[in-house]
This record gives structure tokens, sequence and C-alpha cells, in this order.
């Protein structure tokens, strides 16, 4: 799976990261594999537009999701 191996080379820069920050990056490394086998349906010339496009549809969702609490939130 190709998120497998791009995860694996982004170990450098996991570890470069102060480790509040690597709680972040792990979680975001979770997101893209969980959107990894619907962006393996790409076609793309570039190995990694799968992966950032699994990265950014999960942060766009939870975004929505955020944004969808804040409006009840602010209802009541």
């Amino acid at each position: 799976m190709e998120a497998t191996e791009e995860t694996k080379r982004l170990r450098g820069f996991r570890e470069m990261l102060r480790s509040e920050d690597k709680v972040i990056f792990d979680d975001l490394m979770r997101q893209c594999k969980l959107y990894a086998s619907h962006a393996s349906t790409m076609t793309s010339v570039v190995k990694e537009i799968p992966l950032i496009m699994s990265m950014l549809f999960g942060q766009h969702k939870r975004l929505l999701e955020v944004e969808k609490q804040l409006m009840k939130l602010e209802a009541k």
C-alpha cells in the first residue's frame, strides 16, 4: 500500500517534531490510512497525490464536523 510506504519515508520528519506535535502527526497519518483505499483509485503520475488527497479529505471532514457542532452551540 502506497500510504504505508510514504509514512515510512516521513519517519525522519516525525522524529524532528516536538512530542506534542508527534501526536498530531500520528493522528494525521492514521487519518490518511483511513482513506487510503479510496485514494488508491486515483490515477496520478505523482504517487504522493493520493496520500495528500486522503489527508486533505480527512481534515476537511473534521472541519465540517466542528463547524456543525459550533452552529449547534450558537443556536442555543
